[in-house]
């Protein structure tokens, strides 16, 4: 079975808001930064020449947050099949302690690199993402 893909991030000091922890459009880079990296690192590399894919939705739920020099886990997984063009991901961001404290589920479009329209997503592009994780 598929696992999902981590990632550790550190907040550094201008991640933080006059509130003192990372800030909200920090979480959001993060979130793609997962995205990004475990198409990267998982993709064939044929699809990864063939395919980009862009943001639709954002749909994130902060319970905590990190001061500056706290790192947090990233966890990214699909978690299911495609439907078109669009896909589902989830995102969790897990303290020290273990504790989500961040969780996102995005909606992402893939589209052909070369002519930039939508591209409906083949199993053989999404199975290696997919992961029976809820």
């Amino acid at each position: 079975m598929t696992q999902p893909f981590r990632k550790i991030f550190t907040a550094a000091p201008d991640h933080i808001d006059e509130m003192g922890h990372v800030n909200n459009a920090v979480w959001v880079q993060w979130v793609q930064d997962m995205a990004t990296a475990h198409w990267d690192a998982v993709a064939d590399p044929a699809h990864a020449a063939e395919f980009v894919w862009l943001v639709t939705r954002h749909e994130i739920d902060y319970r905590g947050n990190i001061a500056a020099g706290e790192s947090v886990t990233g966890e990214t997984w699909i978690p299911g099949e495609a439907k078109g063009a669009q896909s589902a991901r989830r995102v969790d961001f897990t303290n020290d302690a273990g504790k989500v404290i961040v969780s996102a589920k995005t909606m992402w479009a893939m589209l052909h690199r070369e002519t930039g329209r939508l591209a409906r997503v083949r199993p053989e592009v999404i199975a290696p993402f997919i992961v029976n994780h809820e």
